[in-house]
């Protein structure tokens, strides 16, 4: 199964920068460009010059984005910047925060896991990808050599022997402990013992892995590693360029925290909204629910009312008022008719609901549409959603409960994948506490 290995991590030298809440970030892909600006200025040495460098008009083949990566981390690793460790390590990597008021902690390990294709059923996906993104990640692989954030992975452990490892290791004081974004703990544990790393490896060596985050990055690593085994005829397992920088999670973590993603819809010629609600009464029982305009208000209803209902296929539907309607999936037979060849698994998630019988059955959205994002737009922000809604944005608001890690499972098994966006894992790793430089 899944093979794991310890690397010489890149890292900020310490000597150099005290405070590394300054040159870390979330990952790219959930960074707006305003975002982008902020990291920019906040110190001439943020990892975001690497991982998601900034686009210009003037931009060349020869000077562009990922030419600027390789230059500027060329240029720190030649300035003592950053350094790579005098060792092989592994990293025991903690995250704390605080969640509705509650303290949260998850923890997990940072290594490099040897590439396979999913058809092996050792590495498994959950999500579909969009080929832009690969294309993106793949032109950055390919000037700096480097990943620079971890794909995020799920594991079983039922004997919960991984947990006692991390509870030895944790017994002891963070190598490195500070505070990122929103005031979360990001907490290091730098291991070099060879005898613990071993003990590590064996634990995962019947494990599969189930990606959370990280989907377009795990297949451009793929892609990437068949691209230097093309060049370099003579490879061996030992080259750095078959493994990829993972942060492996126990799926039965306490602190794992999965968000909803919600859609909204926006550009449809002929969207009605009575047309729509009563053609969703073919397959959803509709309740009118009267609550206030006021997007707090509304923000707050929806959400509760939802968690009530979370066993079940549940959404809500706004469209601008102070009302919304609450969707319940009348019989869940009905999905079979519209996707015989998928699992149950696959067939009872709520995205799945969602886009067969409403977004595709009702308004015409389908696969290819939702690719391109050409009426969809996503976020996990409700009231976001509302407020895009009220401000004549976007013309309507699907509220969604979080889907669940057993589902994830579930449907990874059955070797599918959910549609884009059925997931958002909270808090997000950060990117540039740990990197790995492949050549």
């Amino acid at each position: 199964m899944a093979v794991v290995i310890p690397f010489k991590g890149l890292r900020y030298n310490a000597d150099k920068l005290k405070n590394l809440a300054e040159v870390v970030t979330p990952p790219y892909d959930v960074i707006t460009l305003e975002e982008q600006q902020a990291y920019y200025n906040k110190h001439e040495n943020n990892v975001i010059r690497l991982e998601y460098g900034m686009e210009y008009d003037t931009d060349t083949d020869a000077d562009n984005r990922y030419t600027r990566a390789a230059q500027a981390l060329n240029a720190w690793l030649s300035d003592g910047i950053l350094k790579f460790e005098d060792t092989d390590c592994m990293y025991l990597y903690e995250q704390k925060f605080l969640l509705e008021g509650q303290e949260m902690t998850y923890r997990g390990f940072i290594s490099l896991v040897q590439l396979e294709e999913f058809s092996k059923g050792v590495v498994l996906p959950h999500e579909e990808t969009l080929s832009k993104a690969k294309t993106d990640r793949f032109n950055l692989m390919s000037t700096t050599y480097s990943n620079f954030s971890q794909i995020y992975s799920l594991y079983i452990d039922r004997q919960h022997q991984i947990k006692d490892i991390m509870a030895r290791i944790t017994a002891l004081p963070p190598d490195i402990s500070f505070k990122a974004d929103d005031d979360i703990i990001q907490n290091l544990w730098i291991i070099k013992d060879a005898l613990l790393i071993s003990e590590i490896q064996k634990q995962f060596a019947d494990k599969q892995l189930f990606i959370a985050d990280g989907h377009h990055r795990y297949e451009t690593a793929l892609n990437f590693r068949n691209k230097m085994r093309d060049e370099n005829p003579g490879w061996t397992d030992m080259d750095l360029f078959n493994y990829v920088m993972m942060m492996l999670v126990d799926m039965d973590d306490p602190g794992l925290v999965v968000f909803p993603t919600h859609r909204l819809v926006a550009g449809l010629e002929a969207f009605d909204e009575v047309r729509v609600v009563s053609a969703l009464k073919d397959d959803f029982d509709i309740n009118k629910i009267i609550v206030d305009k006021n997007p707090k208000e509304i923000c707050d209803a929806m959400v509760w009312d939802l968690l009530t209902y979370k066993e079940e296929n549940v959404f809500a539907l706004y469209c601008c008022e102070d009302y919304y309607y609450r969707l319940r999936l009348r019989d869940k037979s009905i999905m079979v008719q519209y996707l015989p060849d998928k699992s149950e698994a696959y067939r009872n998630l709520d995205v799945s609901v969602l886009h067969t019988l409403v977004l595709d059955k009702i308004l015409g959205i389908d696969t290819e549409n939702m690719k391109d994002q050409k009426n969809l737009a996503y976020t996990r922000n409700v009231r976001e959603a509302v407020e895009g809604v009220q401000s004549g944005g976007y013309q309507c608001a699907f509220i969604l409960n979080a889907t669940k890690v057993h589902e994830i499972k579930d449907v990874s098994l059955a070797g599918e994948k959910m549609p884009q966006k059925s997931t958002y894992f909270y808090p997000k790793l950060v990117t540039g506490l740990v990197m790995n430089k492949f050549k």
